[in-house]
């Protein structure tokens, strides 16, 4: 999810490893990259850490445990497990507001992504025009953030939602790619994604595996690999605070705002 290049990947790899050897659990890292579903890897009987979104988290449809969510290390997460939604549009397009995004090509990644579809319809449902589309393409399922960057820089789309965090990862590891995109707005910040643990595993390997994780900053090893993730560290799950995604999610949908656009 969060592999937004090779160089992050093996971040990742380096933190996952450095976890494994502090609690003493043994760790394989098995590579899951798009087109591959999530939901795929959801359903899964042997997690110890991987990402999953809060939205599908929050629905209790897959059967996880939760292990710690990441703080990122930026203004806006205010050294909370929070992130939010940024409008990302080309550096050199003419659009100032999201108003005037309107009526031109929006893109969205899947439906069960709070960053890249539930956050972005919550974002615009006030801005509804008695029931008229606000964008003359909604263009989707993108899958990911990196294929909305890719639409936006390619003009196959004109505005497009981006994971605050995974653009905190581009900034620092691509800074080039970063500089050719502008925000526009950004939505309400949210509960993180969190790392999760398949249901079944025992809780004698997922405890460890999470008081690892929540000593990072503390510890001299794990803290350039938190910098090189931008992060602050790792926080405890409260499930209920995952809650309010849902409740936005099915406000949308009565309101018949199904798909953003």
């Amino acid at each position: 999810m969060y592999a937004v290049n090779p160089a992050v990947a093996r971040a990742w790899t380096a933190l996952f490893d450095w976890a494994s050897r502090r609690a003493g659990i043994p760790l394989t890292v098995i590579p899951h990259p798009a087109p591959a579903p999530l939901e795929a890897l959801w359903t899964r009987d042997d997690l110890g850490l991987a990402f999953m979104c809060g939205y599908p988290f929050a629905t209790g449809r897959f059967p996880v445990q939760p292990v710690a969510a990441p703080v990122p290390a930026s203004p806006l997460a205010a050294g909370r497990p929070f992130y939010a939604t940024h409008l990302v549009i080309r550096a050199e397009s003419a659009i100032t507001t999201l108003q005037e995004s309107f009526d031109r090509r929006l893109g969205w990644t899947v439906e069960h992504s709070q960053s890249g579809f539930n956050a972005l319809r919550t974002h615009l449902f006030p801005h509804r025009r008695d029931g008229r589309p606000l964008y003359a393409a909604s263009v989707g399922p993108l899958l990911t953030p990196r294929r909305v960057v890719d639409a936006v820089l390619a003009g196959v789309i004109d505005i497009g939602p981006l994971d605050s965090y995974w653009h905190d990862l581009l900034q620092a590891h691509e800074p080039e790619t970063a500089a050719r995109l502008r925000i526009v707005e950004t939505t309400q910040s949210m509960p993180m994604p969190l790392l999760v643990a398949s249901d079944g595993v025992d809780p004698g390997i997922v405890a460890p595996l999470r008081a690892a994780l929540l000593r990072t900053s503390q510890d001299r090893e794990a803290r350039p690999l938190l910098a090189a993730l931008t992060l602050s560290g790792f926080a405890e799950v409260k499930a209920d605070t995952y809650q309010p995604l849902i409740a936005a999610a099915r406000q949308a949908d009565a309101a018949g705002y199904p798909q953003p656009g």
